[in-house]
């Protein structure tokens, strides 16, 4: 099945381009140019991923995001010509997985979706447990008692790289290779912004986190501090 990739950006040019490199790479884009028509536009294409632009006509990219991820955990990763703390940051909070600042390379890009898109085909039976929280790792399910928590496929990939080596202390440039498939230095707020939202998820307590704790000066861990 090819993956269909939902691109919202108002630049004809890079629009054209971006159709151009993913049907080459045997993608099926489809495309919208502004912010009022991108959900209507998600509804009816179903993509498997989308490439959100953060500077939008009418709503803005943070706001479409966030409705996108009201309704559906599919990858987002942002398109924004601003490498500015407060904007990346903001677009990560709202329920962006990853994001590309432009001008960027036609095969980075596709790196960074082929790498959001790449879930295992036929995963062997395993469970794993951090506290009281169960994680059923083929069904990507994550339940507490009978409740089952409800995460996008980058947290719980993100729970599970820890929950699989529980007390092991992991660095924020381990998570980003493990998780998000980076082979090179990156963004570090990626993993710090991801596990604020992962913990707002399944910690009782988000303020003093007892299944994903912080190591100072190093990175994070499954399990008690």
């Amino acid at each position: 099945m090819r993956a269909r990739v939902l691109v919202v950006d108002d630049d004809p040019a890079l629009a054209e381009m971006l159709g151009i490199v993913l049907r080459s790479e045997g993608f099926l884009p489809s495309f919208v140019a502004d912010g009022e028509r991108a959900l209507s536009a998600f509804r009816e294409a179903r993509p498997d991923i989308v490439l959100l632009d953060l500077m939008l006509p009418g709503m803005s990219g943070i706001d479409v995001c966030r409705a996108i991820r009201a309704e559906a955990g599919v990858p987002i990763v942002m398109l924004t010509a601003k490498s500015d703390t407060v904007d990346v940051v903001l677009g990560l909070e709202s329920g962006a997985d990853d994001y590309v600042v432009k001008p960027f390379k036609p095969k980075e890009l596709v790196a960074r979706v082929r790498a959001r898109l790449r879930r295992t085909e036929s995963e062997p039976a395993e469970t794993l447990a951090i506290g009281d929280l169960t994680i059923d790792v083929p069904g990507h399910e994550v339940t507490r008692e009978t409740t089952a928590i409800q995460l996008t496929p980058l947290e719980f990939d993100l729970l599970v790289a820890l929950a699989r080596k529980p007390r092991q202390v992991f660095t924020r440039e381990v998570l980003l290779e493990q998780v998000w498939g980076y082979r090179h230095a990156a963004d570090t707020r990626l993993v710090n912004v991801h596990v604020q939202r992962l913990r707002a998820k399944i910690e009782k307590d988000p303020e003093h986190p007892e299944i994903v704790v912080t190591v100072r000066g190093v990175g994070y861990k499954a399990g008690p501090a």
